[in-house]
């Protein structure tokens, strides 16, 4: 295993986004569609919010609803937006970050996503589904 690996070696580049003039029926029809459980809420390139799968399951009945099913009631998602419901004081890395260094921040942590951030411009996004994936590659 390389010690100083770069995280940019395992996140994910083309990354899903959501803005606040977006709502939160969008949000889980994205979760579901795409089958992730983070979409960063950005303006313009920068990133000022992440929207967790965990976060929309806190306000609604979603998880009784059946994964692949479209309709859902919004009556729940209709009195909430999306920057009332996303975490706001995000830790991010840049992408040059190693793969040691993101580990240790997730395992600290209580969340399970990272934006990865050059520049003020949002890059990537890594998980710890993408550290488990790459450690299972070791073997």
């Amino acid at each position: 295993m390389k010690k100083r690996m770069p995280i940019s070696a395992i996140m994910t580049t083309n990354v899903i986004t959501l803005n606040l003039n977006d709502n939160l029926e969008l949000a889980e029809s994205l979760f579901k569609k795409n089958n992730i459980r983070h979409i960063p809420v950005v303006n313009g390139e920068e990133i000022i919010g992440m929207l967790s799968y965990t976060d929309l399951l806190r306000i609604s009945f979603a998880d009784a609803i059946d994964e692949h099913e479209q309709d859902v009631d919004t009556v729940v998602y209709n009195m909430f937006t999306i920057e009332q419901v996303m975490a706001k004081n995000l830790i991010s890395v840049n992408s040059n970050s190693t793969i040691k260094e993101v580990a240790e921040i997730l395992s600290k942590k209580e969340f399970h996503a990272l934006p990865v951030v050059d520049s003020n411009k949002l890059v990537g996004i890594v998980t710890t589904t993408d550290l488990i994936n790459f450690l299972i590659e070791q073997f």
